[in-house]
């Protein structure tokens, strides 16, 4: 059974019903009205108000997390986000409806490696006391890119690399299995079917990317998101910012990049979701001055997934999009 916090409502119900039957002494009307003293405070498990709600609570901080813990979870699953469309996650502080988020989950998911930031000390302390998972804790430290700004820190950006996150995939499966037992089979099955779309689509990037020629294999966007991306597919990638957005471009930052597109030629730059795109429009203004027209080349989603219903409303459609838009500026 998945874990609870506190006595549930069903058993709460059925602990008063035992001891009903047990007082002999009371008539059948004195205890079918103790009965219903009884059982109008029962409102349901979780503070959401959904009454007899079986489902295992799961509050994951990225769009990216979410969407994995509902393919695995499927209906036995009611999953929260804290960070939709566009939010910026290395800058992103939580606030008292994602306090109540965290405290009413059965599961608490989050990336890890400081992708969050300040909350980073929330959830350790949680963690202390609370079932918290960091889906990327796993993962061999060998295959992490080291930061260049941050001694002894990794690139959180793992799932730009498709078969990486693949990793992250199954520790959420296992996490989710370790909250909820009962339904291990399913999440099993439903993680493998997943799996195998993950394992295609590492395959379609690749053989997208290859379809750029190789001297226009450069990727130029906001801040350094997408390091794990040039790795795992053959693109040399530059940022703006460094890993993490906290840390402002100046002048400087702007006029290397601007030289760099000029002497090589680089015909192309990238704006991203979560970053306001004057970013980049600083950088295709002056290699223009030094008479070399770069031109933006799409919206990238880096640190978040679109709207949901939206074309890159899901991790898959995400890389999709982004693939997509890559080759057909650079190509």
């Amino acid at each position: 059974m998945k874990i609870k916090r506190s006595l549930s409502c069903t058993q709460y119900k059925k602990q008063h019903v035992n001891r009903l039957s047990r007082w002999q002494t009371y008539s059948t009307i004195a205890g079918i009205l103790l009965l219903l003293l009884i059982l109008p405070g029962c409102t349901g498990e979780h503070a959401s108000g959904q009454a007899n709600d079986e489902r295992l609570h799961i509050t994951a901080t990225t769009g990216m997390i979410a969407d994995a813990a509902q393919q695995i979870g499927g209906s036995h699953v009611q999953v929260n986000g804290l960070m939709g469309p566009g939010v910026d996650p290395h800058m992103y502080k939580a606030s008292q409806g994602d306090i109540r988020k965290l405290d009413d989950a059965d599961l608490v998911l989050y990336n890890g490696l400081h992708l969050e930031g300040s909350m980073t000390k929330i959830l350790d302390k949680m963690s202390r006391s609370r079932h918290v998972v960091a889906v990327t804790e796993r993962i061999d430290p060998a295959l992490l890119r080291q930061s260049d700004e941050y001694a002894n820190e990794h690139d959180p950006h793992i799932w730009f690399d498709v078969s990486l996150w693949s990793q992250a995939v199954e520790r959420t499966r296992d996490a989710i299995i370790e909250a909820d037992p009962q339904h291990e089979a399913v999440y099993r099955s439903n993680a493998q079917a997943y799996l195998q779309q993950l394992e295609a689509l590492h395959r379609e990037v690749q053989q997208q990317i290859a379809m750029i020629p190789a001297s226009g294999r450069v990727l130029i966007t906001a801040h350094d998101a997408f390091g794990y991306y040039g790795e795992a597919y053959g693109l040399e990638v530059r940022g703006l910012q460094g890993l993490s957005t906290a840390s402002e471009y100046g002048s400087r930052d702007v006029a290397e990049l601007r030289n760099m597109l000029v002497e090589r030629q680089i015909k192309a730059v990238f704006a991203e979701s979560s970053i306001p795109a004057r970013a980049m429009e600083a950088v295709i203004a002056g290699a223009a001055g030094q008479g070399h027209t770069v031109k933006l080349g799409g919206e990238l989603y880096s640190d978040a997934l679109g709207a949901p219903d939206g074309e890159a409303g899901t991790y898959i459609n995400m890389v999709r999009h982004n693939t997509n838009t890559i080759v057909e500026a650079l190509r």
